[in-house]
């Protein structure tokens, strides 16, 4: 079989879905392996190390796409100006997709349906299970490593006070108070992050196990209000709750939310569009100068102001957007992503092709669209199927 890997056209992004390492160990699996010209340079993987694995260097995105059975990306198909087409134009029916592609998320849907008419078989990296067996395939919890960490140091590079408390020869400064709000493998890494750097952390899960994992860092939790038996759902994964539900929520946090230097969104619901928290007039209620950064944005965002894949003051406060926080941390999460990748596709193939066993929950949860038809749940029903 032929992997294809594609240089990621998205603004800024500078990871890619393979390093050397991971191409060598596809090679000595039995695959060839297309890797666009340049594609690693960003992430500080080089084409000659490429080669040296045991890699074809291609020019051409398009020939890529023409000649490779599986496609490995890091982010989901975009318009590629180059070209002066969208990505998924350039793919085949029969061809298979492994990338992020949030398919619940609204700004994707169109591209998704574009996937599902092109006869794409399209599985979405985050939709692999938090099974102990699907560990090492996991890069949804890799790149939230990065983001936790990485989203906290953007955050404090925008702040205009100290992070930690300061004794002076003029008086004392007091630190900083950083919210975390979804208590996640990405919260957590916020919330130590915040913590080396001196601040006074809060956080806030509508799971009983988060907060208490929460609270073994030093955070001190809030409570949300809402009953276990609503909050917990599949595999230890938030539930939505329902429209009545989230408002007191919303209404428990508002006064620790108006009170924070640093609010670091990443409350997600698999496969599903994430709530919102943080409403416009909570916003309004902030102290000017502090920050929100919402790393739930690629399924819509946890505030409701988060400008999508981008940075923006409102009302005072500064809400961070950015689509691709771990690309920010190229090197580290482009060395994890790729080995979760290169996991994923051993488990996936099997004697020298791709074999889909709809009944595994590895699958059934990832897979996107196949044979032309729609099957992701959280999609569907975000499209009102």
């Amino acid at each position: 079989m032929i992997i294809g890997i594609p240089k990621e056209i998205m603004h800024d992004e500078a990871r890619v879905a393979a390093t050397p390492e991971t191409v060598g160990k596809f090679v000595n699996d039995g695959f060839d392996i297309l890797v666009e010209r340049s594609a690693g340079n960003g992430a500080l993987y080089h084409d000659e190390d490429y080669i040296k694995a045991g890699a074809l260097i291609i020019d051409d995105p398009q020939e890529i796409y023409d000649r490779a059975e599986i496609i490995l990306k890091v982010k989901e198909p975009l318009f590629n100006e180059q070209k002066d087409m969208h990505e998924v134009e350039m793919m085949h029916k029969g061809q298979y997709l492994i990338t992020f592609i949030h398919p619940a998320s609204p700004v994707n849907h169109e591209m998704v349906k574009q996937l599902t008419a092109r006869g794409v078989t399209a599985i979405t990296l985050d939709g692999i299970p938090r099974i102990s067996r699907a560990q090492n395939m996991d890069a949804l919890t890799s790149m939230s490593t990065c983001a936790g960490y990485k989203g906290i140091l953007m955050a404090a590079n925008l702040m205009t006070t100290f992070m930690p408390q300061m004794f002076t020869a003029v008086g004392q400064i007091k630190p900083a108070k950083v919210m975390v709000i979804g208590v996640g493998v990405a919260g957590l890494q916020a919330l130590a992050t915040a913590k080396r750097l001196g601040a006074i952390t809060y956080a806030a899960d509508i799971r009983p196990m988060a907060v208490e994992n929460a609270s073994s860092l030093g955070a001190r939790v809030i409570d949300t209000t809402i009953p276990a038996d609503l909050a917990m759902g599949e595999g230890g994964y938030a539930r939505r709750l329902p429209d009545d539900v989230l408002v007191h929520e919303q209404e428990a946090l508002r006064e620790t939310i108006q009170d924070m230097d640093i609010v670091f969104c990443s409350a997600l619901i698999p496969g599903k569009i994430a709530p919102i928290i943080i409403t416009e007039d909570m916003v309004k209620g902030m102290k000017k100068g502090s920050v929100i950064v919402d790393i739930s944005i690629d399924q819509g965002g946890n505030c409701a102001l988060t400008p999508k894949g981008d940075i923006e003051k409102k009302y005072g406060v500064t809400l961070i957007g950015v689509k691709n926080i771990p690309g920010l941390l190229p090197t580290s999460s482009t060395w994890m992503f790729a080995n979760n990748v290169y996991n994923l596709v051993k488990y996936l193939v099997r004697e020298g092709r791709v074999q889909l066993d709809r009944s595994d929950e590895i699958v059934q949860k990832s897979l996107v669209c196949i044979d032309g038809q729609l099957v992701h749940a959280g999609a569907r029903e975000a499209m009102g199927r």
